[in-house]
């Protein structure tokens, strides 16, 4: 009981796995470099999808466990997402991140939040270190701590 942090990977960026359960025989790299063609956009938002459905299944069973005077989902701190805004461009601005759960009572959920341009994700990741009880001046290019995420 030292630690209880874990990695989830739904799909490697460089894997050749195809979906041919969602009728995409694509892999999902070549698919995200879409040149903004129609049919190849249809395929990554459909992996893109499916994707999300397998994460939101993950966070309904976290939300239907029960644990201490809550759920798992409460005591936790998921985060979920991508490294590219725009995957065509290798673009890492305006990044589509989700994060769930409630920290044990630390972070306010439930609300989309737009963070100024330019805001450094490694922000979001040393102000959840901080939730975690873990202190951090510095994470990777970080600016400071998102106090947004602490309107408890």
């Amino acid at each position: 009981d030292l630690t209880r942090v874990c990695t989830f990977l739904i799909g490697r960026e460089k894997s050749v796995r195809t979906y041919p359960e969602i009728g995409v025989a694509d892999p999902h790299h070549p698919t995200s470099h879409h040149r903004q063609r129609p049919e190849q956009l249809a395929k990554l938002s459909k992996i893109n999808t499916f994707h999300m459905q397998i994460f939101g299944r993950f966070l309904e069973k976290l939300r239907s466990t029960s644990d201490g005077d809550g759920s798992l989902l409460d005591q936790s701190a998921i985060i979920y997402g991508a490294g590219m805004g725009n995957s065509n461009a290798h673009d890492p601005l305006d990044l589509p991140i989700v994060l769930a759960g409630g920290g044990g009572g630390t972070i306010k959920g439930g609300r989309h939040v737009r963070l100024p341009e330019g805001t450094p994700l490694p922000n979001m990741h040393l102000t959840v270190l901080e939730k975690m009880g873990i202190p951090a001046e510095r994470l990777g290019n970080s600016t400071g701590e998102l106090s947004v995420l602490s309107d408890v």
